[in-house]
């Protein structure tokens, strides 16, 4: 079956600190009335397998099958992560501050065991309110017992590195990180396959269908977080302009890179890729063509479009000026990997 441009629907997951802002942004139903605090746009978890809608060869095929069956013609040189795909993609809409929490890096993930993978992730900012704020990192000088401390007082928050946002800052959280985004922001998140969560402090919050606080893993966190302070060299930024359009490089780690590119209304081009390609559309309409019959696939604002590596000629066509991210491999590296900078 030849391969052809990928967009899935979307995994909505209700949580307490959702919201309903991404029905706004990109003019989409949600389903029910439950805050909606992530929509998996690219998933190939156990539990959680996105299916495609758009791309007429794959509509209704879920994404571990096309894995399996496109291999290297969807993923190119890039190694499956277990089997699967090596990325996964969410839209997340924080309407309340969510828990503070860790991932495991490499190395605690080996230590751990039983399945356990990495989680290395990316934050982009597509939407925040005044003042809103992310927690990332511990301040200096905090250690284990500071920290153990700060819990037991109710101060976490005095600990932790609060960072002021807006639209279009992007910020890298790899595993160890304690971190959490703060309320009134609108992210879009770029990680590794892996959805091992260690919640080591929920802000007092009470689950209103039991009337108890959510399930906290202190001991597990204190396990995970990176205590030394560190720079984030992932986060070294550069653009490339023409008149038409624009590239700037925001990540580029060992697991994966994340571009923003501006193209203006009327571009018609080839897309030039012999790689996987993801776009997270965030502004703009416009079509993607392929094949000899002349087929295309239509994307808006808040389609996550997968380009496989074996597309062959395509070409991408602007009905609007547009903005999206785009996240692509790094040679020779991929899931779990360490950063290149």
């Amino acid at each position: 079956m030849p391969v052809c441009p990928l967009i899935f629907e979307p995994i909505y997951k209700p949580r307490i600190w959702g919201g309903r802002r991404l029905a706004e942004l990109f003019e989409r139903p949600l389903p029910g009335a439950d805050p909606i605090g992530e929509s998996w746009e690219v998933a190939d978890l156990a539990d959680d397998r996105s299916v495609a809608r758009a791309g007429e060869q794959a509509r209704g095929r879920n994404l571990g099958q096309l894995v399996r069956e496109w291999g290297s013609d969807l993923l190119g040189p890039a190694a499956p992560a277990d089997g699967r795909f090596p990325l996964l993609i969410k839209f997340l809409d924080a309407r309340d501050v969510l828990s503070v929490q860790v991932h495991p890096d490499e190395t605690m993930a080996a230590a751990i065991g039983g399945g356990v993978r990495p989680k290395n992730e990316a934050w982009y900012i597509v939407a925040a309110d005044e003042n809103a704020v992310i927690y990332r990192g511990l301040k200096p000088g905090v250690d284990r017992k500071a920290l153990l401390e700060a819990l037991e007082t109710e101060g976490i928050e005095q600990v932790l590195r609060r960072i002021p946002v807006r639209a279009g800052h992007c910020y890298y959280l790899p595993g160890g990180t304690l971190h959490a985004l703060g309320a009134g922001v609108v992210a879009a998140e770029v990680q590794t396959p892996s959805d091992v969560t260690y919640r080591l402090h929920d802000w007092g919050r009470i689950e209103p269908a039991t009337g108890n606080g959510r399930p906290l893993h202190v001991e597990e966190a204190m396990r995970c977080i990176a205590f030394e302070s560190r720079d984030y060299p992932e986060e070294k930024r550069s653009h490339v302009a023409s008149v038409w359009t624009s590239m700037s490089r925001l990540i580029t780690s060992g697991s994966f890179i994340v571009e923003r590119v501006r193209m203006t209304v009327g571009i018609d081009q080839p897309i030039p890729y012999a790689e996987m390609v993801i776009w997270m559309i965030l502004q703009g309409r416009g079509r993607i063509g392929y094949g000899k019959a002349g087929d295309a696939v239509a994307f808006s604002p808040g389609d996550t479009v997968v380009l496989p590596a074996g597309l062959g000629e395509s070409r991408v066509t602007t009905d609007e000026d547009c903005v999206w991210l785009e996240v692509t491999l790094p040679k020779g590296g991929g899931p779990g990997g360490r950063s290149s900078c």
